[in-house]
């Protein structure tokens, strides 16, 4: 990926000098390029095609480790989003989700970044300081059913206000949501009620949007616990079922076990999850542990117009994400996996965060993280604190939903294509490497 600052940009104002301090810092090779910043007035298409440039820079930049703990670069992007919409600092009111669909109003300011806002919705709902660091914002769109689908997590440099209002439509949302994989890690949060109480409206959002699978005994023993109001029992069975706490995206196509296969993607407990169907058979699963994963990458693609070539009056297609990843097989077989999906980023976000948990955990650490805290100051509590609510009882399980057998990770003549195709942006320098990657051999197969 390359850098490069138009001359506007590098001679004016603070977001240049940003600019050179970064180059100067970070090299010209580092960086992806910045979408360009032009000295007059935008027009409202053109704020609209910035505002589009700068969220795929910034889910881009996600993805550097190194890039996103840097506070000059962090100041940098700040700044290049109020500008790109325009937006003056003051004082606003911005809604907050919770994973039942409550609705939390936070006062913030329009320049306020991720964890500003993230700590007022904690004082909001009296979440302890030391659990803060447990949850996360994520950017939704909010589907017909009530269920959320992905954009992804906001990012520590973000504005979330700026982020929300800029898309312009009322379907994307802010939402709290758990930001660990581990389940472990629940004791911490359940030891708090409020941490408790937000544990429990996830799980059962998540039931009721089938991201958790449940058998129709084990649906009678979690409404049962509901009606007595036992919310540690209720997680502590959620805990045993499949998919509990994973993040479930939306409907795409891999290339395994066949190619085109359209699959639906969940993330969770150190593994990749895909759902699937093949040809006159019932539901099934397939599982990719994270620590079977050489490596990884997110590549993009304009598919080309039918006949191969693009005339010079016709617009280009749609950018096509693909996150393909190398997997170990079976002992000394590796072979790349490709998965197409418009959530493509969020999943190469979500393989890093279970790495890094994993590397925290082997390490002998703590996910347990204490907040920057402001200069002369410290968490800003709320005057008038709202509390968690109590999500109704489940519904009946939905007939519609079939129970799923194992796919077996030995399949033969299984059809896996290589990622290096005409068209791709990637280059080997965004291969994602995996500190947890461990070799194995066939009896853990």
């Amino acid at each position: 990926m390359h850098f490069s600052i138009p001359e506007t940009e590098s001679r004016s104002g603070d977001s240049g000098g940003s600019a050179y301090v970064l180059r100067k810092e970070y090299g010209a090779n580092v960086l992806p390029a910045f979408p360009p910043k032009k000295l007059f007035s935008l027009t409202p298409a053109e704020v609209e095609q910035r505002r589009e440039q700068l969220e795929k820079y910034m889910q881009a930049v996600r993805q550097d480790p190194l890039l996103g703990s840097s506070e000059t670069f962090n100041s940098f992007l700040r700044r290049a989003q109020q500008e790109t919409q325009q937006v003056p600092t003051e004082e606003v009111s911005l809604e907050v989700l919770l994973s039942n669909g409550q609705k939390v109003l936070v006062n913030v300011l329009t320049s306020d970044q991720t964890e500003d806002v993230l700590e007022a919705v904690a004082a909001k709902l009296d979440l302890p300081d030391d659990l803060i660091g447990y949850f996360s914002l994520f950017l939704v769109r909010e589907k017909e059913d009530g269920a959320f689908s992905f954009v992804r997590k906001l990012q520590e440099f973000e504005l979330p206000y700026v982020s929300v209002t800029s898309l312009r439509s009322q379907e994307y949302k802010i939402v709290l949501r758990k930001s660990y994989w581990d389940s472990a890690y629940d004791d911490d949060v359940m030891e708090n009620r409020v941490g408790l109480n937000l544990l429990y409206a996830q799980t059962v959002a998540d039931i009721e949007h089938g991201w958790i699978l449940v058998t129709k005994e084990q649906h009678r023993q979690l409404k049962s616990l509901q009606e007595k109001v036992s919310k540690k029992e209720f997680l502590r069975l959620a805990q045993t079922l499949r998919h509990y706490g994973y993040l479930r995206f939306d409907a795409c196509v891999a290339d395994f076990p066949e190619k085109d296969c359209p699959v639906v993607v969940s993330a969770g407990n150190s593994e990749l999850s895909l759902q699937l169907r093949l040809p006159g058979q019932q539901l099934r699963e397939g599982s990719f542990r994270v620590t079977r994963m050489r490596c990884w990458r997110v590549t993009s693609s304009v598919p080309l117009p039918s006949g191969g070539t693009s005339s010079p009056g016709r617009g280009r297609g749609e950018v096509r994400l693909e996150l393909a990843f190398e997997y170990l097989m079976s002992k000394d077989r590796l072979q790349w996996v490709t998965i197409t999906s418009p959530q493509a980023i969020m999943m190469s976000i979500c393989l890093q965060s279970m790495v890094d948990e994993l590397m925290v955990k082997k390490s002998g650490g703590s996910i347990r993280k204490m907040l920057r805290r402001r200069v002369g100051g410290t968490l800003r509590r709320s005057e008038s604190q709202q509390a968690v609510k109590s999500p109704p009882l489940l519904e009946s399980p939905d007939a519609s939903r079939e129970s799923m057998v194992k796919l077996s990770s030995k399949l033969s003549a299984v059809s896996l294509r290589g990622i290096g195709t005409p068209g791709t942006d990637a280059s080997a320098s965004d291969v994602h490497g995996n500190f947890a990657f461990e070799g194995i051999g066939d009896e853990d197969l």
